[in-house]
């Protein structure tokens, strides 16, 4: 009789321990599903990332936990805001992408081909995120090799995420630098140029504003250190954002999503002969961490009004959508101001709008996304801009007149576009 209450009292015992771990377990589970970053075990790297093993670390406090077996999120991230949000934002970037880098030719948990460090990152994927993104895992100098020369105008952008929770005493600020490299090999020297711009930002944690910093050295002589106060990382922490930075010659302007942060008429040299974009986080300690992708370097000044006047064309790879969507993204703002005020300036000028994909998919289905991305572009100008939609007709090309190559990131992001010809 005592031996059947022992193994009664056991199997209750075990019973409630099951139960207790299955909560936890679940516990994870939501946590993971509220923006854990997840790794895969090195057995399944070369699976497809809809079947990728994951294993999520630091997650809330509640020590290590590990889910393995389950897929990476494919679903599209929120929007950062509405379209009216960026009723500020001239951005526009340059006409031809030169350098794209979205992390998806790099396997999860390895380091990308053609970057340098002295450091340590590895890609990964993001729990409600799309995609690959770049974790630095260590401080250091984080260089990729985009180009052996920016010209005098080009734009760059970038996504940047922070983890969630922040916690601001195991990170430092994260710099973006253009810099000419004596030695190219050697990023870690980038502070020793002659002309090198930085822009830096740092999310505090709580309700505190983030800062951000705007520093030069031109000619061998240091600038006087810009600072300023933003909202951005802290509304939007559980989101990436969108940083873009355009030099017009001695002119640099920096936008932190909608938010123009920096304007500086004399920011650099105008004879910098930057031949380097540098990445750098001088140290890294505990769960703080910065995430970046879609990395984009693009040159030439855009020139809408002569363009699409007397050319009678405009192309642009300005107007972003989500992945697979004809949703337009909401930092297409100031590419979309552009055509508006030129179709505002002509009134009598009507316009086709013609939406092209890459080749990535089957064709039927790139076809059908060209033309409701055009819809959608017809339907923003009536909308945000109060162009009559009698005056605009759409179309849609999809892959079938690409003017780059399918086969590597920059080229198949030259050959996503939008184009307004005039009729």
């Amino acid at each position: 009789m005592k031996k059947l209450v022992i193994i009664t009292l056991l199997i209750i015992s075990n019973i409630l321990a099951y139960a207790q771990i299955g909560g936890a377990l679940n516990k994870a589970r939501n946590n993971i599903e509220k923006g854990s970053v997840n790794k895969v075990d090195s057995e399944s790297k070369n699976q497809t990332s809809d079947k990728i093993a994951e294993t999520s670390e630091n997650i809330n406090n509640i020590g290590q936990v590990t889910a393995t077996n389950q897929p990476a999120q494919t679903s599209v991230p929120q929007d950062q805001g509405s379209i009216k949000a960026y009723s500020k934002y001239d951005f526009v970037p340059g006409e031809k992408i030169i350098a794209f880098e979205d992390f998806m030719q790099t396997g999860v948990g390895d380091f990308p081909d053609r970057w340098n460090t002295n450091a340590s990152a590895e890609v990964v994927t993001i729990d409600g995120k799309q995609g690959h993104w770049l974790m630095f895992t260590k401080g250091g100098v984080f260089a990729p090799e985009l180009t052996n020369k920016l010209p005098d105008n080009f734009t760059f952008e970038f996504d940047l995420l922070c983890s969630n929770p922040f916690n601001p005493s195991g990170i430092t600020n994260f710099f973006t630098c253009f810099t000419e490299l004596g030695n190219p090999s050697q990023p870690q020297g980038w502070q020793g140029s002659n002309n090198v711009y930085s822009t830096s930002v740092f999310p505090r944690s709580g309700d505190e504003l983030s800062s951000s910093t705007s520093d030069s050295r031109k000619n061998a002589v240091s600038e006087p250190q810009n600072a300023t106060s933003t909202r951005q990382f802290n509304s939007t922490r559980s989101n990436p954002v969108h940083v873009s930075i355009w030099r017009q010659k001695e002119r640099v302007r920096v936008y932190l999503n909608e938010e123009k942060t920096w304007d500086l008429p004399k920011g650099i040299a105008v004879d910098a002969a930057f031949n380097a974009v540098v990445f750098y986080i001088q140290y890294v300690d505990g769960p703080g961490r910065y995430y970046v992708n879609n990395i984009r370097l693009a040159i030439g000044a855009p020139d809408t009004r002569n363009k699409f006047l007397t050319e009678g064309k405009w192309v642009t790879h300005g107007i972003l959508f989500d992945v697979n969507s004809d949703n337009i993204k909401p930092q297409s703002y100031g590419s979309l101001k552009e055509m508006a005020n030129v179709l505002k300036e002509n009134a009598d000028v009507k316009v086709k709008i013609i939406g092209h994909t890459d080749a990535d998919g089957d064709d039927k289905s790139n076809l059908d996304l060209s033309k409701r991305r055009a819809t959608s572009v017809k339907v923003a100008l009536t909308k945000e801009f109060s162009i009559d939609e009698n005056r605009m007709e759409t179309d849609g090309k999809g892959e079938s007149e690409p003017i780059d190559k399918n086969d590597n990131p920059a080229g198949k992001a030259n050959n996503r576009r939008v184009e307004f010809m005039k009729l």
